[in-house]
């Protein structure tokens, strides 16, 4: 089979394949299991480039990127070029192979940001493109459509979806202070969460942070309300209690709880009168859920990207056991001051940041407060 031959990339192909990523980034959190690609057909000749057609997959995964864009092209595709954030998928599945329709539009050029890992394509999309006459150009913004297909990537090779871990702490370093709720941050951070809460496929928490603060875990943004994700609760022993807001709003958010398999087959049957799905996995020696493995089971059920809420306990424990893809750090401008408040940022992620597992990328001002993101080194 014919190989990708690369061949080096113009001003404007770097601006249409932002243009593709940009409308892949717009359904984060929407496509699961799929990833969310975006793809833009440009025809014309170099200087005079015009878009035909633009195309995003579709929620639920259905219809993908690339058909979407060559049919608003139509006709216009024929000796045009497509940009597209993932390799085109080669195998049928609940449709048929992208490939096929790329070629049967006569496109002429072909530029991917990211060879797809999943095993049923890697390479074997660009090659049937080449093997077609298609000239092929990858990897063009592949740190980019790294980043935003992350989720994708960590499940088909890890076979678990990836993690975005959210704290959020004081100037002096402290989540939380002796019966008090704190109030961290601003209503610019908290758009920023709700944000990520919208792209972001389910929504994680444990047990603590449900029961102490009774979240309702929704989008809440303007024209957004629609975005809010599943909501995950992980609960070794089913302590949830039927008046907290998770689990009365279950049949209009769709929330499902995590527990092991010694939790009570009463409070299981509560929770499944109001809606509330639960599965159990393994207990680890310590008797609290497997961490990995619930990832795991999340993953089986095609959920791709999760956002972690969970505060300094849950975010300890998913450090410790490597599951941190990308950590946010929110601080706040008031110091809590005196003792006794709860630290935010734990050991076990502490040691992490120290020597370098989890590495600063950006770091911005969101009103008062200052957000500095990290992800996992590779």
């Amino acid at each position: 089979m014919s190989q990708p031959s690369n061949v080096p990339v113009s001003a404007a192909d770097r601006r249409f394949m932002r243009l593709a990523l940009a409308l892949g980034h717009r359904n984060l959190g929407r496509t699961w299991p799929n990833p969310s690609v975006g793809a833009v057909v440009v025809a014309g000749e170099p200087g005079a480039e015009r878009i035909v057609g633009q195309g995003v997959t579709a929620p639920g995964g259905r219809p993908h990127a690339e058909p979407m864009a060559l049919a608003m092209a139509g006709a216009a595709a024929r000796g045009a070029t497509l940009y597209v954030s993932l390799e085109p998928c080669s195998h049928h599945g609940r449709t048929p192979p992208c490939t096929d329709a790329i070629i049967g539009a006569g496109i002429t050029r072909v530029v991917t940001a990211l060879t797809d890992p999943d095993s049923r394509v890697a390479g074997r999309g660009h090659g049937l493109l080449a093997e077609a006459g298609i000239a092929v150009t990858t990897g063009l913004l592949a740190e980019e459509a790294a980043r935003d297909h992350r989720s994708h990537v960590t499940r088909v090779t890890l076979g678990r979806p990836s993690l975005h871990l959210k704290l959020a702490q004081t100037r002096d370093g402290f989540a939380g202070a002796p019966n008090e709720r704190l109030r961290i941050t601003g209503p610019i951070a908290d758009g920023a969460v709700h944000l990520w809460r919208a792209h972001a496929d389910a929504i994680l928490v444990g047990i603590g942070t449900a029961r102490a603060d009774d979240p309702a875990l929704t989008v809440r943004l303007p024209g957004l309300s629609d975005r809010s994700p599943l909501r995950v609760v992980l609960d070794s022993s089913l302590r949830i209690l039927p008046s907290t807001y998770l689990v009365r709003s279950a049949r209009d958010v769709p929330t499902l709880i995590v527990t092991t398999r010694r939790a009570p087959i009463h409070a299981k049957r509560m929770l499944a009168s109001f809606g509330v799905e639960v599965i159990a996995v393994d207990s680890s020696r310590t008797g609290r859920i497997d961490l990995d493995e619930a990832l795991r089971a999340l993953a089986d059920r095609g959920l791709t990207r999760i956002c972690c809420e969970g505060g300094p306990g849950l975010a300890d424990a998913l450090a410790e056991a490597n599951l941190v893809d990308v950590f946010t750090l929110i601080t706040g401008p008031t110091a809590l001051g005196g003792a006794g408040g709860l630290p935010a940022v734990g050991a076990a992620l502490q040691e992490r940041l120290a020597h370098g597992h989890l590495r600063a990328i950006e770091t911005r001002s969101l009103g008062p407060d200052r957000a500095v993101t990290y992800e996992r080194s590779v």
